[in-house]
């Protein structure tokens, strides 16, 4: 083969797509993740991070930072290649197995794996002329990491579950925090709006941010208040906007895989009508099935086990967890 062909292709980095990430290296298969946003975590670390959530084994209750930290310290240990702020856009069978063209380059791969939930996420944007000169340093859209703002004056925009959520992990790190919301009213959970409300933070409402300036290390806002002209203005170190995101299925609807009720259809083995192809999680079908995320961990074994027998199909399925770690551990040391 000319081209470098991967075993496993896992498109979508959340909760799934990393824990079958994991799984298939735990079988010391060549994996790569392509996601097409610039972090790991998929939903639960871009809509609900604070969020608890019950149904993960073994922990009677966990939040969305937490759960998605553990699962990148168990991708971290094990390796896969990963390719961050990258969207597959169409996948072609080779006499190999696939090309998989991206909005960055061709990639290849013995088998895929389609992790990819409700569908590729972009972020709802600052829609301000400028705002994109500022996107990345001191204006985001996610956040990498929570110590950056650590001491430093945070505003967060916007009015959602997403928007409080990074608010209540953010208020106990900043030195001061500003949450500008077009409306007097919100649409986050009660429960966690009145937790906010009981800190130190500031409350901007009803404001729009309308301009944004640098003023030596500080960003400047232009708040302007709803149905007036009313103007005032805000120095911060960092703006968070959640102002939602939206996402599609678009890129998938073309990969000739067949559909059902909003997700693509598997069969036991979850694979796809297209073999070599196979689908796991919330972007899955098959009737019965409970759309939880521990559902989505279990059909990650089932599809990279799958997915490895199509690609070699003299392989042997795998032992206990213990045997593939102690494989996996002589196997680094060679």
């Amino acid at each position: 083969m000319s081209q470098e062909y991967y075993d496993i292709t896992i498109i979508g980095g959340g909760p799934v797509g990393m824990f079958a990430a994991t799984y298939a290296r735990m079988r010391l298969a060549k994996v790569q993740i392509i996601e097409s946003l610039g972090q790991l975590g998929g939903q639960v670390a871009t809509l609900f991070p604070a969020k608890k959530i019950y149904d993960i084994p073994a922990y009677p209750t966990i939040s969305g930072t937490d759960l998605i930290a553990n699962l990148q310290k168990q991708v971290n240990d094990f390796a896969p290649d990963i390719h961050l702020n990258e969207t597959v856009l169409e996948i072609k069978q080779t006499s190999a197995g696939f090309e998989l063209v991206t909005s960055k380059k061709k990639r290849y791969s013995k088998s895929i794996i389609i992790a990819t939930g409700i569908g590729a996420f972009e972020p709802r944007r600052l829609k301000i002329d400028n705002a994109q000169t500022f996107e990345g340093q001191q204006l985001r859209y996610f956040v990498d990491d929570l110590n950056i703002f650590k001491d430093k004056v945070v505003a967060i925009a916007g009015g959602g579950d997403s928007a409080i959520d990074w608010a209540l992990e953010i208020e106990p790190l900043a030195k001061e925090l500003y949450l500008i919301h077009r409306r007097d009213k919100f649409r986050a959970l009660e429960g966690n709006l009145a937790k906010l409300q009981a800190t130190a933070t500031h409350f901007q409402t009803p404001y729009n941010i309308t301009a944004l300036n640098k003023s030596q290390d500080k960003l400047n806002l232009t708040l302007t208040k709803a149905r007036s002209e009313e103007n005032k203005e805000l120095s911060v170190d960092y703006l968070l906007v959640n102002y939602g995101f939206s996402s599609s299925n678009k890129q998938i609807e073309n990969w000739g895989l067949t559909t059902a009720n909003r997700a693509i259809a598997v069969n036991s083995s979850q694979e796809t009508n297209i073999p070599g192809i196979y689908a796991i999680g919330d972007g899955a079908y098959q009737k019965g099935k409970v759309a939880l995320i521990a559902t989505g961990f279990g059909e990650a074994p089932n599809a990279v086990n799958n997915a490895l027998l199509h690609v070699y199909p003299e392989k042997r399925q795998p032992a206990h967890s213990t045997q593939l770690i102690k494989q996996f551990k002589k196997d680094q040391k060679r």
